[in-house]
Parts: C-alpha cells; structure tokens; sequence
C-alpha cells in the first residue's frame, strides 16, 4: 500500500509540473511565469494526491466580449485550473452579456445564476461608493505596480474583501489589464474639444471629470459600445487598450484616437482593473487548501493577462496606422488642468460614504509614500476626508 500511495503522489506532482511547464510556454516565461511557478509550488505539496474533494466546476462570466484577445487570455487561464489544483477545480468561463449584463453581473452571482466573474471594478461605482477606489480613475495612481502595493502592501486585499463580503461576495484578487483609449469620430487636440462631444464613460469619477469639462456623458456596458459609435448616438467612447479595441472593430467607425501627453498617456483610466470574484457562498464551500490557492492562481493569471495585452498592443499600434487612424495627443497643460477638476472629485466620492473614505485613505497612502511621491500635501490642501 505505501508503494501504491507513493505512486500515485508521484503521478499527481508529475501532472502538476506538467501543467505547470505548458503555463511557461503559454507565458513565454518572465515575471508571469514566475508567478504562476509559484502557484504550482504551492500545488506540487506532498498532500495533493490525497486531496478527497470532489471536482467541482465554477462558472465564470467575464466582462470580455467574445472574440477578443482579452477573453482569449481569460479561457487560455481557465483551461489550466483543473492540472494546477489536482482536479478538484475548473472554471467553466463566459463571455460578456452571455448569462448576464455587466451592470447586472453582480446580482447573478450572489443569486446563484453564475459562481463568480472576472469583471471590470469600476463598474462596482454604481452599487458601492468605494467601487470607484478598486480600479483606475482620472489622475489617479498610475502605475500597475502602485496598485500591487495598495493591494499587497498597503491593506487593500483586506479592505476590498470587507466591502464584497457585505455585497455577499468574496474578492479573489485584482488582474491587470491596461491603460484606456479613447476613440473618436472626430478630432480632439484639446480639452476644449470634449465640450458638447456624445462619449461613453464607464461611470464613476471618470463620467464626473468629462462632465465637468462640457462633454456630454452616457454610461454604456463595453459590449454596447461599438454598436452606438456605428449607429452615431456617441461620437467618442473610453474602453480598454490598443489591442482589444481593434479586435472590436473601432478602428471601423472612428477615425481618431485620443491620448494624454508623453508623460501622461492616459488622463482618466491610466491603470484599468478586473477582478476575480466569487459568491460568499460559493467561497465558504472551499477547501482550506483551495482558498489558500485560488488567490495564487488569480495573481498569476494576472500576470499572464497583462503580459499578453501588451505582446497584442504592440502588434495592434501598427495596425493602426495602416487603418489610416490618427492619435491625437492633449497637452502638458490640459493634463494639469485635468488634475485640478479630478482632485475635488477624488474627494466628493470618497466622502460619500465610511467605506468609500477609508478606502481612498489607502490611495493617499500609496500617492504620498516617498517611493511613489505621486501627490504632494500642497495638491490635496483644503480637501478634508470624513474618517
């Protein structure tokens, strides 16, 4: 029998190490690839052949639609869930709007339609004030890795789990995605030109700020958002970066692209956010092993989204240019002019509710920590948080 046992932890590492070695040649190595190693480490221990947990499937809808390089990765990461946690999980993923809407993708989770989803954080701002402060907004931190010290460092891994918890949700982990672009039916080389434009914003700070300087904002899910540029009932739409816009076709039914200047490339979501979240329900029902795990797997898969969203970016850059469309670049003074209008509405919206307040004392944590010296006491004076 010891024989037996021995063989079997045998073949289930050697599985492990296997899935692990076709997750690197999916990476391609590098800093993803370290971070899903780790993950299979932590899989590989001498107690995963005798894990006794029946396999279980979460279904997961993510915010991507289908087609685009964003999902791609996202079923790409799924696919190796089963081998990474010796069988005893896989994720069954969908694409945006195939089980439920984005705006109400929360609803379907906590009643049990859907396990989990992968979706944009920002679109929490509309349920929960302090949603605006787990993702990017205007002027805000603009760095990936400013958002990996508020996560990891700094208590936000904590603090979001408190919030979801009282959603009826449990918050896996951030995923990094990218900056966002604007696309536009016309040119715009200033912020004088945003007044009076048709723009899709995501809601939030973001639709605050454009509505401060003119522009005429509605609030659309990303899977509505090149239908309304083909039909003209928005002249210009924010959504995510270079790569996955062009799998959407914008480059179709706009002729401009709108950025920030060199040292700002972009103003208003310089580091969009996913994450990977579950029903409370479903997160209770874990293994201990699982929840130990599942967090490992989710930062890898991180990794491994960001990594691939920048390879497709540079591809995507090229095309383009062969489109024939334009980037349009604002200026160094529109940039500051921008932070003057964001800075207040940083604080209208973290004042409008504890959570919300304490959340954002995080950011100005991280803004004001002498390695990032990202914002100084002089940029916030006069601005008061209600702690």
């Amino acid at each position: 029998m010891t024989t037996k046992t021995s063989d079997r932890h045998r073949v289930s590492v050697e599985g492990v190490v296997e899935a692990r070695r076709k997750f690197l040649k999916g990476l391609g190595g590098g800093a993803a690839g370290v971070a899903v190693a780790a993950a299979a480490g932590t899989v590989a221990a001498p107690h995963v052949a005798n894990a006794q947990a029946q396999g279980r499937t979460l279904r997961i809808q993510s915010s991507w639609p289908p087609g685009t390089g964003g999902y791609r990765i996202f079923e790409r990461w799924a696919t190796t869930v089963p081998e990474l946690t010796g069988g005893e999980l896989s994720v069954k993923t969908f694409p945006a709007g195939a089980v439920s809407g984005d705006f109400q993708l929360m609803d379907a989770v906590r009643n049990g339609v859907l396990d989990g989803m992968n979706l944009f954080t920002v679109y929490w701002a509309g349920r929960m004030p302090a949603g605006v402060f787990l993702s990017s907004y205007p002027m805000g931190p603009n760095h990936p890795h400013h958002w990996d010290m508020l996560f990891n460092a700094f208590g936000g891994n904590e603090l979001a789990r408190e919030l979801y918890q009282k959603q009826g949700m449990y918050f896996v982990g951030h995923v990094h995605h990218d900056l966002n672009l604007i696309h536009s039916k016309k040119p715009i080389n200033s912020l004088d030109d945003f007044n009076g434009l048709l723009l899709r914003v995501p809601g939030g700070i973001v639709a605050d700020c454009f509505a401060a300087i003119g522009a005429r904002t509605t609030l659309l899910p990303g899977s509505e958002v090149y239908p309304a540029l083909e039909r003209g009932t928005i002249e210009a739409a924010d959504y995510t970066g270079p790569a996955v816009n062009f799998d959407l076709g914008f480059q179709q039914v706009t002729n401009y692209i709108v950025m920030g200047p060199p040292s700002t490339p972009c103003l208003h979501q310089p580091v969009d956010l996913m994450d990977f979240s579950l029903s409370l329900r479903v997160w209770q029902s874990l293994s201990p092993r699982m929840k130990e795990l599942l967090p490992q797997l989710v930062a890898a898969y991180s990794s491994l989204h960001y990594g691939a969203i920048q390879a497709a970016n540079r591809e995507a850059w090229g095309k383009y240019t062969k489109a024939g469309t334009t980037v349009t670049r604002l200026s160094e003074e529109d940039a500051a002019r921008f932070r003057k209008i964001a800075i207040p509405k940083w604080f209208e919206w973290a004042n409008k509710d504890k959570d919300a307040a304490r959340l954002f004392k995080l950011h100005l944590d991280v803004m004001q920590d002498p390695s990032v010296a990202y914002i100084t006491p002089e940029d916030i004076k006069g601005h008061e948080l209600k702690l």
